[in-house]
């Protein structure tokens, strides 16, 4: 009955935690692995092509922390990733054209939606002005949460990533799959308490100092 007692803050600390994160990831099996890969491919083929076209997107990809609140803001959808779909929902003066699309593993859950804007000022320092409110609000989404966000100028085309606050721009399709790739990439954890060190990193550092 001791440990319940002890253990009660990191508990409660880990909850939070799981909380923030929303669900936990699948196990990254070999046909999820291939799944989500197929995912990146669909993505960077519609970014290319709307590149080309000079057609502006804004597609942010959920990490761990939950975007839930963002996806209430837009119109739920729910259909698997395809390169046409997001054709389609980023083609001019379309209802769903404005706004974010947000994709949680192989799912486009919803588009048209709200994101916060960046005030850091890294933009108005840019001496590229070709960079407006798109550029912003994936600044402001990678700033709020564990997001990437690709963005498409509409008025050159460029395609720029964003996390944790920072702007990768003027990628090439290659250059941009290898940057999802790197930052989607499942760490690979032989021992089966991988998942409850992640959330209980006090309680395992103590019991490994105890056992050496």
């Amino acid at each position: 009955m001791a440990i319940p007692v002890i253990f009660a803050p990191e508990i409660r600390r880990a909850l939070e935690r799981i909380g923030r994160a929303g669900a936990l990831w699948p196990a990254a099996t070999k046909s999820v692995t291939q799944e989500f890969e197929q995912t990146v491919r669909a993505i960077v083929s519609a970014v290319a092509r709307l590149s080309a076209r000079q057609h502006g997107a804004l597609i942010v990809m959920q990490k761990l922390d939950s975007l839930d609140a963002y996806m209430e803001s837009g119109v739920q959808m729910n259909a698997r990733v395809t390169p046409e779909l997001l054709l389609q929902v980023f083609y001019p003066n379309t209802p769903l054209h404005d706004g974010a699309v947000i994709i949680v593993g192989t799912q486009l859950v919803a588009a048209a939606c709200v994101m916060p804007l960046s005030a850091s000022g890294i933009l108005n320092r840019s001496p590229d002005r070709q960079m407006g409110l798109r550029h912003r609000a994936a600044l402001g989404i990678s700033e709020a949460s564990d997001a990437v966000a690709i963005v498409v100028s509409e008025d050159s085309g460029a395609i720029s990533i964003a996390h944790s606050g920072r702007m990768i721009r003027r990628l090439d399709p290659e250059r941009l799959e290898n940057v999802l790739v790197a930052f989607f990439r499942p760490t690979n954890e032989p021992r089966k308490s991988f998942i409850w060190e992640r959330f209980f990193p006090y309680w395992f550092t103590h019991k490994e100092t105890k056992e050496e």
